[in-house]
């Protein structure tokens, strides 16, 4: 990346953490994906039960690793457990956890999250639940409007299933056909419109780079 495309970013990860407070989410400005990783370690209290939601970002980051070899109640939804019961129960658990952390599929420019989920243990929790929500969000998950969103939910279908290995159309033609098949991933969406119920509830990290799908 040059130099005037990072000045571009910088821009850009600045404006929306304006309008994102504005929205009375608590949104803060990091350059990197390393400081994001340092100040979102710096939020969490040691002792703390912390759910994460299925995200490529946080996995670039290697919070995974980060909650398991660290001092919390981690509610681990990447253990190599069966589906059901035993993940289900554990999705269930991290409804009553002290902080979810999670990425968010697009923010629109009015600040608005936008996310959709396979199974709903993602997006229930940042609507209800746990205490905390904190989001971390690259440069690119940032689009103009809502139809934005969710084109660009429909274009990153396809990588996520091809990455949960679910056996749906998109993952085998690469674009997304509103299949209406069992593994679809694509069933449950939600937008946040703005922070205000319970202000400072849900902060969000915007990296000054992309992250994630």
């Amino acid at each position: 990346m040059n130099e005037f495309q990072e000045w571009k970013n910088v821009c850009k990860a600045k404006q929306i953490v304006k309008v994102l407070n504005q929205r009375h989410f608590k949104a803060s400005y990091v350059a990197t994906r390393k400081e994001a990783k340092e100040k979102l370690i710096g939020m969490l209290e040691e002792g703390a039960s912390v759910a994460i939601g299925g995200s490529t970002t946080l996995s670039e980051m290697g919070m995974v690793e980060v909650l398991r070899n660290g001092n919390y109640q981690f509610f681990d939804r990447y253990q190599k457990l069966p589906f059901d019961p035993d993940i289900v129960d554990i999705h269930r658990q991290s409804l009553t956890a002290d902080y979810l952390i999670t990425g968010t599929n697009a923010i629109t420019k009015r600040g608005e999250l936008v996310n959709t989920d396979c199974t709903g243990n993602r997006v229930a929790p940042m609507i209800f639940g746990p205490k905390n929500v904190i989001i971390v969000a690259g440069v690119n998950k940032i689009v103009d409007t809502l139809d934005d969103a969710f084109k660009r939910i429909r274009e990153i279908a396809p990588m996520n299933s091809k990455r949960i290995k679910h056996e749906t159309p998109c993952a085998e033609t690469g674009f997304c056909v509103d299949c209406d098949c069992k593994k679809r991933i694509c069933n449950f969406t939600t937008i946040i419109h703005n922070g205000i119920k319970f202000e400072g509830r849900i902060k969000i990290i915007i990296v000054a780079e992309d992250l994630g799908y």
